[in-house]
């Protein structure tokens, strides 16, 4: 990976290099609409759990992307994300997409690399877009960013191919039906298949007006890892019996756990309802996804530490899950140079168990400032009730810059 990133800077900075000398470089005949872009997202945040207070600013995100296309017919894009704290696998500099896909035809696309899962609306979106200080919560865990099953930090990406389409235009030429549906490793980003099972994740959505969509989605398949546990599958220990069956003891004459090693695949199916409009600088968007499958007791963060071959499970929120949100952004007051500014609010709920007495709901209110098409400042408050905390109302704040080049 190191590699990677050194040679996308290096060429980064040839291109730079060859502009200021005025050089001409020669792109093949064959390769079109090369494009260098990026963006970045600076933030502050105040925190006010009791007990887990903060108060910092703080740099959210920033990624570079190359893309372009071959023969006329392929689209391919690469991009790397850089953020926070190097020294983990969940913030370190990562490749994030890598996919070409075949466009010839509008109705049948095919797509292959590493890039967003096809579920829901908001997981592709661009996060300056979204408008918002994160993610919806059931998005963010059942999506793949920070995944309940425990797997790293994926931002609702994985390996695998993907067909998809527009088709049923109007009178007036626009298509009213979407679908797209994919195989994946269902292991992450920069992951290879563990278990040699397969995700299939897929959706299809209508468009009867200008701006809406309804949609719906699936997903099935395990995520999995390669680790010892000792836990049966409800989560509780298992401990050694003799041949009497009478329980082992160690010599401080406690039961000695049994430990199984191996490969733990935890099976995860989920469906999410979805309905969005947006036009004329109103974005509506509302979502409800539903899971079961378990979960493992520790998410990965780095694959050379313990938890990565940890493979107990999470008993504590069992295999259910569900979250619903709603929001909306409406154009508060239009200024010159293509400026403007939003004002927003979101109704954010997630139940990690599937049970209201683990609910979390946060209810989010502010305003976004645009400059011209390349900045942007996000600005929130948000009341959080958590009720697994013993004081379960708590606040936030959150202020972000983000800029495109």
């Amino acid at each position: 990976m190191k590699k990677t990133i050194i040679m996308a800077l290096m060429a980064v900075a040839s291109v730079s290099a060859s502009a200021q000398q005025k050089q001409t470089i020669e792109i093949p005949s064959w390769l079109s609409n090369v494009k260098l872009s990026g963006y970045g997202m600076t933030q502050y945040q105040y925190n006010g759990q009791k007990d887990a207070e903060s108060n910092s600013f703080n740099i959210r995100m920033a990624r570079i992307s190359l893309e372009g296309r071959i023969a006329g017919d392929f689209y391919w894009k690469t991009q790397i994300q850089f953020n926070g704290n190097t020294s983990t696998l969940g913030s370190s500099p990562r490749m994030v997409d890598l996919f070409a896909e075949w466009q010839k035809y509008e109705y049948f696309k095919v797509k292959i690399g590493q890039f967003k899962n096809p579920f829901t609306f908001e997981n592709p979106m661009h996060p300056i877009d979204q408008g918002f200080m994160g993610y919806s919560q059931n998005v963010s865990k059942l999506a793949g960013f920070s995944d309940r099953a425990g797997e790293h930090a994926s931002n609702g990406r994985d390996i695998g191919l993907q067909f998809q389409g527009d088709f049923l235009k109007n009178a007036n030429g626009r298509n009213l039906l979407h679908y797209q549906i994919g195989v994946f490793n269902g292991q992450g980003i920069n992951t290879k298949d563990v278990d040699q099972q397969k995700n299939v994740i897929g959706g299809v959505w209508v468009m009867p007006v200008s701006g809406m969509r309804i949609g719906a989605f699936g997903w099935t398949g395990s995520y999995a890892r390669k680790g010892t546990w000792t836990d049966d599958e409800q989560g509780n220990i298992i401990y050694k019996k003799d041949a009497a069956g009478n329980s082992v003891l160690d010599k401080e004459g406690k039961p000695v756990k049994e430990t199984f090693s191996g490969t733990r695949s935890l099976n995860q199916n989920r469906y999410a309802f979805s309905f969005e409009y947006k036009k004329d600088g109103w974005t509506v968007r509302s979502e409800y996804i539903h899971s079961t499958g378990k979960a493992f007791a520790k998410s990965i963060t780095n694959f050379n530490d313990a938890n990565a071959k940890d493979c107990n499970l999470n008993a504590k929120i069992g295999d259910k899950a569900q979250g619903v949100y709603g929001l909306v952004i409406a154009p508060l007051a239009q200024l010159p140079k293509n400026s403007r500014i939003d004002i927003k609010a979101r109704y954010d709920m997630y139940q990690p168990n599937g049970k209201s007495n683990m609910q979390r709901t946060q209810y989010e209110a502010g305003l976004n400032f645009h400059i011209g098409k390349r900045i942007s400042i996000l600005t929130e408050y948000a009341l959080i009730n958590d009720k697994t905390l013993a004081k379960h109302n708590y606040s936030m704040a959150d202020a972000e810059v983000c800029f495109r080049f």
